[in-house]
């Protein structure tokens, strides 16, 4: 995609938003007494099911108040929602469906006077198990009799001014065996795809982690996930670019919104609505690609062709839903991606040098057919595209865009690390752009598009282990610690292959990515500890879907989220 215009990165945050409003309850329960006395039957069979599991929360008063410290064991460390609103909830993904037989609820001053506690199948559509409009702090330790994959309390009413806040809440029962019907296959958060061995994360209890990445997301979801001109259309808003909607947005849509299936009950429809946006605007290349620029009005713009770089993450996406959902639904997630990938393979790689073009509207003969866009060579993605398709062409493609990573760091950034946005003679001598070839006089040098390149490495380094991707991150983790003594403040915006700064300020775009080149490196705990706290410092920009976007996705691989379906 063409870049957009440098914007600064903003200063005010804002306030975490609930993923969703709170559904109706499927039935209402009768208020039940406080259990002061449990049978020895029913004790036997408790065990706790809750200690360390994802949780996520409708808000959060401020740090050190994240929905994970309510099942961390610690009694004194807690959750906190935000004060002097109702309602508010605290959600637990148990990993898979179970019966529940006990609920405790160690309440802060700030308690819950009329609350439910609910069980569901899919995070959802919600049954109570318990509901009180009486409750007076302390400790609620509840017998209920129900069962589901998430357990909630949703308060109603606030005992105090202030706002809901729970030491611990800790939910006893038993697996019950089975899937949950319609509900995703990896939900974020419970972490069923281990990353390789040695790779690194942020210091402290994962539950919190996972936390910092749903409150991010809140507030990109907030600022950028857009229903317009109807339709049936969900879209992503891109203010700092070109059109107000770019496909380079829509595939980070879809991929966000499909790795966050679980902690948001939302998921699935938006990414439906991401599906029908793709189908309803496709290239006027190659039909099952998707149109690369949209306008004011929804209407495909400029030619109406693809760009590579959105077309990677929507093929991308569709995986990661066909692996969540299944593709008996609405859409057949399979069958669109399987098309998506042999058409990025027809129009938008160089049958050559198999290396990516920039579009669909590149052929041969015309001057921008031997240029490559290096941020655009996401390698966790060929995998996926490989075992997919099962066509050994991605294995070749893998094999190419390595080589020329390590060639080119090796040969023009050796002391760095870096890569160019762009890189031109890929038929004879790839080299980095000698100047403006497509959008800046910097399209040579670590700028707008490349900042991106030490993310996309390292994804598939700490997914796959791979040797090639593992040194070439490890480079650039060796360079920028090395450049900034440490201090993420310190990362600039855009360098030269050589190292030198080009412009001063901050920038996410720039300083989360190598987060994830830092998590290759056994003795960087402090480095990573360093950006994963810049990260959380560091609010969503609203004019800037880019940077907000990458920050996010970072966050995601991190926190040890990202997959390769």
């Amino acid at each position: 995609m063409r870049r957009r215009s440098v914007s600064l990165l903003g200063l005010a945050g804002l306030l975490v938003l609930p993923l969703t409003s709170i559904p109706q309850a499927q039935a209402q329960a009768p208020a039940q007494p406080r259990a002061q006395e449990r049978g020895e039957a029913a004790a036997a069979a408790d065990s706790l099911v809750s200690a360390g599991k994802p949780v996520t929360a409708s808000s959060v008063e401020g740090t050190g108040f994240e929905a994970g410290r309510a099942v961390d064991g610690n009694t004194a460390t807690r959750w906190a929602s935000l004060e002097g609103v109702d309602p508010q909830w605290v959600r637990i993904d148990l990993g898979a469906a179970h019966t529940v037989s006990r609920v405790k609820l160690n309440w802060e001053a700030a308690y819950g006077k009329a609350y439910r506690i609910q069980t569901s199948a899919d995070g959802t559509s919600w049954t109570d198990v318990y509901a009180t409009t009486t409750g007076d702090g302390g400790v609620d330790d509840l017998t209920v009799s129900g069962s589901g994959r998430y357990l909630r309390m949703h308060g109603t009413s606030r005992g105090t001014p202030y706002g809901y806040s729970l030491w611990e809440f800790e939910v006893y029962g038993a697996p019950s065996g089975g899937g949950v019907p319609g509900g995703p296959a990896v939900p974020f958060g419970s972490h069923l795809k281990p990353y390789a061995a040695g790779t690194l994360k942020p210091s402290g209890a994962q539950a919190v982690l996972d936390q910092k990445v749903v409150e991010y997301y809140n507030k990109w979801k907030a600022a950028f996930v857009r229903q317009n001109c109807g339709n049936g259309w969900y879209q992503i808003i891109s203010p700092d670019a070109d059109h107000p909607y770019v496909a380079e947005a829509q595939g980070y849509g879809m991929v966000v919104t499909a790795t966050m299936a679980g902690a948001d009950p939302d998921a699935k429809k938006i990414f439906d609505g991401l599906v029908k946006w793709k189908i309803d605007h496709p290239s006027s290349v190659n039909p099952n690609l998707l149109a690369a620029e949209q306008d004011v009005a929804c209407k495909s713009v400029n030619g109406g062709d693809g760009a590579t770089d959105g077309d990677m993450d929507v093929a991308y996406g569709l995986l990661l839903a066909d692996k969540q959902w299944g593709s008996a639904g609405t859409y057949n997630y399979k069958d669109l991606a399987l098309k998506h990938i042999a058409a990025i393979k027809k129009d938008e790689l160089n049958p050559t040098t198999k290396l990516l073009k920039l579009g669909d509207w590149s052929s041969s003969g015309d001057q921008y057919y031997y240029i490559s866009r290096t941020s655009d060579w996401m390698v966790d993605h060929f995998r996926a595209f490989r075992t997919a398709s099962g066509d050994t062409t991605w294995d070749a493609v893998r094999s190419a865009h390595q080589t020329q990573i390590s060639r080119l760091q090796s040969t023009y950034a050796s002391g760095t690390g870096l890569l160019p946005d762009f890189v031109v003679d890929t038929n004879t001598t790839p080299k980095p752009a000698p100047g403006q070839v497509l959008e800046d006089p910097n399209d040579g040098a670590y700028w707008w598009n490349a900042c991106r390149t030490p993310w996309r490495i390292a994804d598939d380094a700490v997914t796959s282990g791979d040797a090639t991707s593992l040194a070439a991150a490890r480079k650039l983790n060796s360079w920028i610690k090395t450049k900034t003594g440490g201090d993420p403040n310190k990362i600039a915006i855009g360098y030269k292959l050589n190292g030198t700064q080009i412009s001063a300020g901050s920038e996410a775009a720039f300083f989360a990515p190598f987060a994830v080149a830092a998590m290759t490196d056994p003795g960087s705990q402090a480095w990573l500890d360093a950006l994963w706290n810049k990260m959380l410092t560091t609010p969503v920009d609203t004019s800037s879907y880019f940077s907000a976007s990458i920050q996010l996705q970072v966050m995601i691989t991190a926190s040890g989220n990202h997959w390769v379906p």
